[in-house]
Protein backbone atom coordinates (compact mmCIF):
# COMPACT_ATOMS: atom_id res chain seq x y z
CA UNK A 1 0.00 0.00 0.00
CA UNK A 2 1.11 3.24 -0.70
CA UNK A 3 1.57 5.88 2.52
CA UNK A 4 0.44 8.59 0.13
CA UNK A 5 -3.12 6.97 -0.43
CA UNK A 6 -4.31 6.97 3.04
CA UNK A 7 -6.07 9.67 4.06
CA UNK A 8 -6.23 10.41 8.08
CA UNK A 9 -9.31 10.90 10.00
CA UNK A 10 -10.38 15.56 10.52
CA UNK A 11 -7.78 16.57 12.72
CA UNK A 12 -4.74 13.86 11.62
CA UNK A 13 -1.82 14.15 10.11
CA UNK A 14 0.13 11.01 8.65
CA UNK A 15 3.51 11.80 9.68
CA UNK A 16 6.83 9.94 8.89
CA UNK A 17 9.31 10.19 12.00
CA UNK A 18 12.90 10.87 10.76
CA UNK A 19 15.48 9.06 12.09
CA UNK A 20 16.78 10.14 16.02
CA UNK A 21 20.00 11.44 16.31
CA UNK A 22 22.91 9.04 17.19
CA UNK A 23 24.93 11.43 18.57
CA UNK A 24 24.94 14.08 21.80
CA UNK A 25 25.45 17.57 21.01
CA UNK A 26 28.59 17.23 22.69
CA UNK A 27 29.68 14.13 20.32
CA UNK A 28 29.13 11.73 22.46
CA UNK A 29 27.98 8.73 20.20
CA UNK A 30 24.50 6.74 21.44
CA UNK A 31 24.59 2.83 21.87
CA UNK A 32 22.48 0.95 18.85
CA UNK A 33 20.14 -0.16 22.04
CA UNK A 34 18.87 3.69 22.88
CA UNK A 35 15.51 3.78 22.07
CA UNK A 36 15.10 7.65 21.98
CA UNK A 37 11.60 8.51 20.18
CA UNK A 38 12.22 11.48 17.43
CA UNK A 39 9.85 14.21 17.72
CA UNK A 40 10.38 15.18 14.03
CA UNK A 41 8.97 14.03 10.93
CA UNK A 42 7.43 14.58 7.28
CA UNK A 43 4.04 14.99 6.64
CA UNK A 44 2.56 12.83 4.63
CA UNK A 45 -0.95 13.53 4.12
CA UNK A 46 -3.37 15.63 5.85
CA UNK A 47 -6.94 15.22 7.33
CA UNK A 48 -9.29 17.62 6.89
CA UNK A 49 -9.75 20.07 9.48
CA UNK A 50 -11.61 19.22 12.82
CA UNK A 51 -14.73 20.76 14.43
CA UNK A 52 -15.44 22.23 17.71
CA UNK A 53 -18.06 21.25 19.93
CA UNK A 54 -19.92 24.14 18.58
CA UNK A 55 -20.25 23.41 15.07
CA UNK A 56 -17.36 25.25 13.83
CA UNK A 57 -14.69 24.31 11.77
CA UNK A 58 -11.21 24.87 13.41
CA UNK A 59 -8.68 26.70 11.44
CA UNK A 60 -5.75 24.82 10.32
CA UNK A 61 -2.18 26.35 10.71
CA UNK A 62 -1.59 27.54 6.51
CA UNK A 63 1.93 25.95 7.08
CA UNK A 64 1.09 23.01 8.12
CA UNK A 65 0.86 20.92 4.81
CA UNK A 66 2.08 18.06 2.82
CA UNK A 67 5.91 17.30 2.71
CA UNK A 68 6.77 20.07 5.85
CA UNK A 69 9.08 18.89 8.21
CA UNK A 70 7.58 19.60 11.51
CA UNK A 71 8.26 19.05 15.48
CA UNK A 72 5.35 17.16 17.39
CA UNK A 73 5.02 16.45 20.60
CA UNK A 74 7.63 13.26 21.80
CA UNK A 75 4.93 10.86 23.06
CA UNK A 76 2.10 11.95 20.59
CA UNK A 77 0.63 10.04 17.57
CA UNK A 78 -0.54 6.38 17.27
CA UNK A 79 2.03 4.17 14.88
CA UNK A 80 0.95 2.44 12.20
CA UNK A 81 2.78 0.11 9.33
CA UNK A 82 1.58 0.18 6.70
CA UNK A 83 1.57 -3.51 4.62
CA UNK A 84 4.92 -3.85 2.42
CA UNK A 85 6.35 -0.75 4.15
CA UNK A 86 9.48 -0.32 5.74
CA UNK A 87 8.82 2.41 7.90
CA UNK A 88 6.33 3.21 10.50
CA UNK A 89 4.15 5.95 10.20
CA UNK A 90 2.33 8.18 12.99
CA UNK A 91 -0.72 9.60 12.78
CA UNK A 92 -0.58 12.79 15.09
CA UNK A 93 -3.35 14.95 15.83
CA UNK A 94 -2.77 18.98 14.63
CA UNK A 95 -2.73 20.22 18.01
CA UNK A 96 0.23 18.02 19.14
CA UNK A 97 1.94 19.79 16.26
CA UNK A 98 4.21 22.44 17.43
CA UNK A 99 6.21 23.90 15.16
CA UNK A 100 7.21 24.01 11.45
CA UNK A 101 11.08 23.24 10.42
CA UNK A 102 12.00 25.77 7.37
Amino acid sequence: MNAKKIIPAPGYALVEPLEAEKKTASGIILPEAHDEKPSEGLIISLGETSTSKSGKKQPLWKEIKEKAVVVYKKWSGNEYKPQGEKKELLFVKFEDILAVLR
